[in-house]
């Protein structure tokens, strides 16, 4: 999914934050119960921020959830699928791989699958699953980013 590069003009960085948990009360100095997230993992995020603001921006409309929840209306079965890694299974072009580069310290990587962070990212995900689906859309299914429902 990632391999080793020597250099790129656009090498991100990226920083490790805190998985976000449930909510745990605590009490405070002053004896105050205090509503607290949990920190259960730690997770890598790269920042993409300077790519994104040169990419020029697909508008590609994404459905609206609600929208796709009332296509069940008046379904007997119905099921809903997550697309486990979906974005890790679309391919980037392999000469955009080089803009997906990220920095740490064993290296400059550059990503083979397309990552999260990057903004067209969730557009390029709904037209790909379009594309695949598009003689169930409406009559049997309904996609909504990695969610799928069949009905």
């Amino acid at each position: 999914m990632m391999y080793l590069i020597l250099d790129s003009a656009w090498v991100s960085p990226v920083h490790v934050v805190p998985k976000k948990g449930g909510m745990t009360v605590v009490r405070n100095d002053k004896n105050e119960l205090i509503p607290t997230r949990t920190v259960t993992g730690w997770q890598m995020c790269i920042d993409y921020r300077r790519l994104n603001t040169a990419t020029r921006k697909d508008h590609f409309p994404l459905p609206f959830m609600d929208q796709m929840l009332e296509r069940l209306e008046g379904q007997a079965y119905y099921c809903f699928l997550d697309g486990y890694s979906g974005y890790n299974q679309i391919t980037v072009d392999l000469e955009d791989q080089e803009k997906t580069a990220l920095t740490c310290p064993v290296g400059i990587f550059a990503y083979q699958r397309m990552p999260f962070g990057l903004c067209n990212a969730p557009t390029t995900f709904q037209r790909c699953m379009l594309a695949i689906f598009s003689d169930m859309m409406e009559n049997t299914m309904e996609v909504f980013m990695d969610d799928f429902s069949v009905f």
